[in-house]
């Protein structure tokens, strides 16, 4: 059980975040310290390099001055001239200049000189060799105390002829060891910062992710039986609040659909119990008188068409969801329209009426669309007396963002509908107040979910007492105002 409890934390999003955090930290760190030391390291030498180049540009400079106001140039003056200049020069830490007289030590400041600029070393035989200017040269004494040797040199010219040498030296080993502390300080602050960081970051993922493991609770706490568990948003937005939103969303969409789908069944075996109860009655008390026989064989059969008819409507239903519903083709409104309304005329005899405002082609499946309208005109034959009006209609026109719609309507003068039933007629086995109706309650469903199917809606106004008008909007390809043809 130890082990599974370890497993499972090491698989956790907060637990790959620290570890991810942390492998960039070090990396970054790890990165970081070399880069650190050597720009340390370069600051260094540039600086020294700079106290050198002033250092020898005082004794050139003094050299120059000395020069011009001493007509008999000798080495005896010379030495003069170099122990006076000594004894006024001020030099940086682990700064060095020394003289050479005709090749051979003659003074230094400060003194003692460090091993490797003493008398021959190596590192002074390169000092007698010099014949030229140098520039910034650097000599690796090998020796950690003394660390490596910058230094600038110069032959002196005594009355045409080279008779001294002028070394501006640097021992980088003691600012070296400074700089080497600076970096122990700065490695031993990182690390302490990466255990802050990885302790700050476990404990903001912690909450980041707080949301996340609230889903994970909340989901395995979702039942059939109980849908109504959702998340509480954190108080910032981001990633997580959509993330807690969008959760909240499609729960509010599953509970929707399950109970839809638990009245539809409800509502569906209420309404195929009756048919079932009947037929079963009449069998049961069946005789064996013919024409009673006759009677409740014509009474089965009737139910059993109604039953039929049903279980085509919940299968239409039921199909209307899936991707291949429809098959579409170009239909043209006005002649759709014309021939829809030669079929209405069957459905009861009524005061029709057909307005066809405009045309042009359309994308839909005629025959389905045909059931939907159908439906609607069957509603209204429903719900009007043999005097009422029912008008069948067909206009374009733009629809909010200036793409053309097509839009059928179906108006009646029969009874209306009531405000609080114009909503509730579309869902199924629906009934609005006491109307009377022949079907199941599914043809409006059925009319609104084929519609949709199109992309289009299903709207609806009514004055009770004054009729009702349904409105089919459907969306049209986009064309060019002009080419809509008047009727």
């Amino acid at each position: 059980m130890k082990q599974t409890s370890w497993t499972t934390l090491f698989y956790e999003t907060r637990t790959r975040i620290l570890l991810f955090s942390g492998f960039l930290l070090l990396l970054t760190a790890g990165l970081a310290i070399p880069i650190f030391r050597h720009l340390l390291f370069t600051h260094i030498d540039i600086r020294v390099e700079q106290d050198l180049k002033e250092e020898r540009e005082d004794f050139i400079a003094a050299y120059n001055e000395w020069e011009e106001n001493t007509p008999d140039q000798t080495i005896q003056e010379f030495r003069g001239f170099v122990q006076e200049h000594f004894q006024g020069v001020r030099l940086e830490d682990d700064n060095t200049q020394i003289i050479l007289i005709d090749d051979e030590f003659y003074r230094a400041q400060p003194l003692p000189l460090i091993k490797p600029l003493r008398s021959g070393s190596e590192l002074f035989r390169q000092f007698q060799r010099i014949r030229q200017p140098t520039g910034t040269e650097r000599y690796q004494t090998g020796q950690s105390e003394f660390g490596t040797i910058l230094y600038k040199a110069d032959p002196i010219f005594i009355d045409g002829e080279r008779r001294g040498t002028f070394i501006a030296a640097h021992s980088s080993a003691g600012e070296r060891r400074e700089a080497l502390m600076g970096v122990y300080i700065l490695i031993r602050v990182l690390f302490f910062v990466l255990l802050i960081s990885l302790l700050l970051s476990w404990v903001t993922a912690g909450r980041l992710m707080a949301p996340v493991s609230a889903l994970a609770k909340t989901a395995r706490t979702i039942s059939e039986s109980d849908l109504s568990q959702r998340i509480s948003p954190p108080a910032s937005d981001g990633e997580l609040a959509e993330l807690t939103h969008t959760f909240n969303a499609m729960m509010d969409r599953i509970q929707g659909a399950f109970d839809s789908q638990r009245n539809f069944i409800n509502d569906a075996g209420h309404e195929l119990r009756t048919p079932i109860t009947i037929i079963q009655g009449h069998l049961e008390l069946l005789e064996d008188d013919p024409q009673e026989r006759q009677e409740t064989m014509e009474l089965v059969m009737d139910e059993l068409d109604r039953m039929g008819r049903m279980v085509s409507d919940l299968l239409l239903l039921a199909k209307s969801e899936r991707p291949n519903f429809l098959q579409t083709e170009t239909i043209d409104t006005k002649n759709f329209t014309e021939e829809l309304f030669a079929k209405a005329a069957a459905l009861g005899e009524r005061n029709w009426q057909l307005t066809v405002e405009s045309h042009a082609e359309m994308i839909g499946d005629r025959q389905k669309l045909t059931g939907a309208l159908r439906n609607l005109l069957k509603n209204a034959v429903q719900h009007t007396q043999a005097h009422d009006k029912i008008e069948l209609g067909c206009r374009i026109q733009v629809g909010i963002s200036n793409s053309l719609q097509v839009q059928f309507w179906v108006r009646d003068t029969g009874e209306g509908i009531k405000p609080q039933d114009q909503q509730r007629i579309f869902e199924r086995f629906a009934r609005a107040g006491q109307r009377r109706s022949e079907g199941a309650g599914l043809g409006l469903a059925i009319a609104s979910a084929i519609i949709e199917a199109h992309g289009g809606r299903l709207e609806l106004t009514s004055q009770y007492g004054e009729g009702a008008t349904f409105y089919v909007v459907l969306p049209l390809s986009p064309q060019p105002l002009e080419t809509l043809a008047p009727t």
